[in-house]
């Protein structure tokens, strides 16, 4: 901002005038008015205030408590064991049986790789086992049965699968699908390039698990919403309740795919490489916070009465829930949550009364 001022200057100059012998001259006096432009800066000052936000990240701990079975003995057990069922919860059993012979069991533990259907209809329908594998919850029908021959069926959570989808380690194009394409892969596309047009013109060849499969029920429940038509139109599609001939049959093709339990991936993963589904890797964490789409609950089943009557059977599965989770990573299945497994320990706890 620029204001103009006029100043009254007083210039007063002075001559001293000396002539030679002569007296000192008036001084003379001149005033002139003089206009001077004088600029005033006016500083604003800007005050910046700065909002800084805080993000606090709180972590809450949650303390289970562990529920403790008694003590089992395996030395003092004795009397046979029958168990059947899910070839995915096949090799779990097989484990824990091992580990309760090598404890000093010296009775028999027979386990019948069956699917999880037909092992659950032998334990609710025929009545011919103590146990049944399942790779999924009982189904309503099944309780029924159970129900029609005096059996009532309870449920013990043991572990956690990832179904894996898998391609031979000879296929160099196919790493990841949605579940989307894998309804295409196994229903209706003929070829590789009818689900993605960059993958090869080439026929896909199916190995899926036997209708009576837990993991044929899962799948299809997932993929398919329950629908199984369009999986058992597929062409070139080879069935089998064995997971290790649905194994055989993807490592003999680059242009092969199957499904099945996590643990056969891991037992064969140097020829197979195993598919990532809508983004996902199954692994240990993607299992646990429920992101992976095709993980699935693992169960054993028997009857109060059976475990009171046969207490070796009792015997077995308390020592299967106490020791399951020092097995089930090494025999390539992922631990069922504690208070999941705490619930089959307090199932177990109420058979007893």
């Amino acid at each position: 901002m620029q204001i103009r001022i006029s100043i009254a200057a007083t210039l007063i100059l002075v001559f001293l005038l000396a002539a030679c012998g002569g007296a000192a001259a008036e001084p003379q006096v001149i005033t002139e008015t003089v206009t001077v432009e004088v600029t005033r800066v006016e500083t604003e000052t800007v005050v910046e205030t700065v909002v800084e936000t805080v993000v606090e990240t709180v972590v809450e701990t949650q303390t289970v408590e562990v529920v403790t079975l008694p003590a089992v003995d395996a030395l003092a057990v004795t009397g046979d064991i029958v168990t059947a069922g899910s070839s995915t919860v096949f090799p779990l059993t097989e484990r824990l049986a091992e580990r309760f012979q090598s404890e000093g069991y010296s009775g028999n533990i027979t386990v019948d790789s069956i699917g999880s259907g037909a092992g659950l209809e032998r334990f609710c329908v025929a009545g011919e086992s103590d146990i049944a594998n399942a790779s999924r919850p009982i189904k309503d029908s099944e309780i029924e049965s159970c129900q029609a021959i005096g059996r009532e069926p309870i449920e013990f959570r043991v572990g956690t699968d990832a179904l894996a989808v898998v391609v031979s380690s000879e296929n160099d194009f196919a790493t990841d699908a949605t579940i989307e394409e894998l309804a295409l892969i196994f229903s209706s596309a003929a070829t590789w390039a009818d689900v993605r047009a960059e993958w090869p013109a080439e026929p896909i060849l199916r190995f899926i698990p036997g209708t009576d499969s837990g993991t044929f029920d899962y799948f299809v429940e997932v993929v398919f919403e329950e629908d199984q038509e369009p999986i058992l139109s597929a062409s070139n599609l080879q069935l089998s309740e064995d997971d290790n001939v649905l194994v055989q049959g993807v490592q003999g093709s680059p242009y092969a795919i199957g499904f099945f339990g996590y643990a056969y991936y891991e037992e064969n993963a140097d020829t197979l490489n195993i598919l990532s589904i809508e983004g996902v890797e199954p692994n240990a964490e993607s299992v646990d916070n429920n992101s992976y789409p095709l993980a699935r609950p693992l169960f054993i089943y028997s009857d109060a009465t059976i475990m009171a009557e046969r207490p070796q059977v009792a015997d077995f599965i308390n020592f299967y829930l106490t020791f399951v989770n020092e097995e089930v990573v090494s025999v390539g299945y992922f631990p069922a949550s504690e208070a999941a497994l705490n619930q089959a320990k307090v199932n177990w706890l109420n058979a007893q009364q």
